[in-house]
């Protein structure tokens, strides 16, 4: 029963995950977190550090993640297929009917509304993330009583500098913030 409410809630994730992983972010905090709660905040923060960490769909690394904490290799598998399955048929369809449709401007005008709308859920959870990664926060509506985390929101800030400013990589910062990391919750804290 367990692997097909699993294969269920990935799909609804899958089905609804328009504009890649960061779209669906929101939907699996709504779904995976606050719905079946098999993660808790501070688990889902650390998904999606792995899942950006790792080469893949963040969606689908997170199903794996997910099912592999649940229900081991069959539940990495299934959660995995439920997420895969409905972008597959989607983008089937959608390659059918934009070869067939592309010259109407009905679909260059769709195309533009649902672009904004994705831009907006990205916003979103950039914001959540960097919520949960620079406060000590259970819950995103108990932010008032939150702590600073001040490694945190020195290498944020310093890694939006060197990001926006210096037009340093990405890859590049994250593996900085990895090692500088590290070494601080090791050595000094």
């Amino acid at each position: 029963m367990i692997f097909i409410e699993m294969f269920l809630t990935y799909f609804q994730i899958g089905l609804f995950s328009f504009g890649g992983g960061y779209a669906a972010m929101p939907l699996i905090q709504s779904l995976v977190v606050e719905g079946k709660k098999w993660l808790t905040f501070s688990e889902y923060s650390d998904l999606v550090t792995i899942a950006e960490m790792t080469p893949g769909p963040i969606a689908v690394n997170s199903a794996t993640f997910v099912g592999q904490k649940i229900a081991g290799m069959p539940g990495a598998i299934v959660c995995t297929l439920g997420c895969i399955t409905p972008s597959l048929l989607i983008v089937l369809l959608l390659a059918w009917a934009y070869k067939k449709y592309r010259g109407l401007s009905i679909v260059r005008n769709i195309l533009e509304e649902v672009r904004l709308a994705v831009i907006a859920m990205i916003a979103g959870v950039g914001i959540t993330i960097l919520l949960l990664s620079c406060f000590k926060i259970h819950s995103l509506w108990q932010i008032t009583n939150a702590d600073i985390q001040w490694v945190e929101l020195v290498l944020f800030v310093v890694s939006l500098i060197l990001l926006r400013k210096k037009k340093v990589g990405p890859v590049q910062i994250i593996f900085g913030t990895a090692v500088i990391g590290t070494f601080v919750y090791t050595m000094i804290l």
